[in-house]
């Protein structure tokens, strides 16, 4: 597999996401826990099993989930961030008062399977091309308020994350085209105004676009829906006229399709397949002790 690094945003940005999603589930207070409980203070150990074959991505997004709920929850995550589990696995142990570890599970395993989904669609992806010098990269679609999380978790199953947000990099799209009149009017008003060093990149079309952005110097050259044999002559005439110029396919780009487009010489492939139809990976927590405190 190519190199990629997954980074974990710092706690001071994930905290207010995680307390606002537990607030949404637990809200006025968990009626059953607390009512079963009530008079009863008890310690729980319980164990996370994989019910499916796939990449573990999120456990320590997890075990923040229990610590901002009881920082007195020990969770040990015996399978590794990143590692591929099968069914039947021990993916984590978690140790703590017994009604956190019922109001934090929810919250916490639905965010760890999803996480581990898009981590294990895109491995299967990253592995198609793992002999190629192509880097997959993900998009900008991503579920709106978890998208730090959900391109953690494409980075951790091998791809490269692409933007984070538009003030990440310029990419001129099809409607900026549009706008400007013409792809040479849309970098030349740009480079005015961008700040440095941001790259540019501009979306391409057909091989007269693909000149157009030769000649105004474009940082980046995206082929986007082109058929492989245009896509591969694009690809030629960009290393001929600017070997500095990263080249970049998109569009329609899926599990049947990636090998091929690599295979025109690309360095880049960006998609949002591995992040938008990925499934959970199953996963359950199994209480194995309680006892009254």
């Amino acid at each position: 597999m190519k190199s990629s690094v997954a980074v974990l945003p710092p706690f001071l940005v994930l905290d207010q996401l995680l307390q606002g999603w537990l607030l949404e589930d637990i809200g006025r207070g968990d009626r059953t826990t607390q009512s079963l409980l009530s008079h009863n203070p008890t310690r729980g150990e319980a164990k996370w099993i994989a019910k499916a074959p796939g990449i573990i991505a999120g456990l320590p997004i997890a075990a923040r989930v229990f610590q901002l709920l009881n920082n007195q929850v020990d969770f040990v995550s015996v399978a590794a961030e990143g590692a591929k589990c099968e069914p039947g696995e021990v993916v984590a142990e978690i140790n703590g008062s017994l009604d956190t570890l019922l109001m934090g599970e929810r919250v916490a395993l639905n965010l760890v399977m999803r996480l581990s989904g898009i981590a294990s669609l895109t491995n299967i992806y990253v592995e198609k091309i793992a002999d190629l010098p192509a880097q997959l990269v993900d998009t900008r679609k991503t579920t709106p308020g978890l998208r730090v999380l959900e391109k953690y978790a494409s980075a951790l199953g091998g791809a490269m994350n692409h933007r984070m947000g538009l003030d990440d990099a310029v990419m001129i799209k099809d409607n900026h085209i549009v706008a400007a009149g013409g792809i040479g009017e849309a970098i030349t008003r740009i480079r005015c105004h961008a700040p440095y060093p941001l790259t540019i990149e501009v979306e391409t079309e057909s091989l007269a676009q693909v000149r157009e952005a030769l000649r105004y110097k474009a940082d980046i050259i995206m082929l986007d829906n082109m058929p492989l044999s245009m896509m591969s002559e694009a690809v030629l005439l960009i290393r001929k006229e600017d070997d500095r110029v990263k080249i970049e396919a998109s569009g329609n780009v899926n599990l049947e399709t990636v090998r091929a487009v690599a295979e025109t010489g690309v360095d880049y492939i960006s998609t949002s397949a591995p992040i938008t139809q990925s499934k959970w990976l199953d996963l359950s927590m199994r209480m194995v002790k309680c006892l009254i405190a």
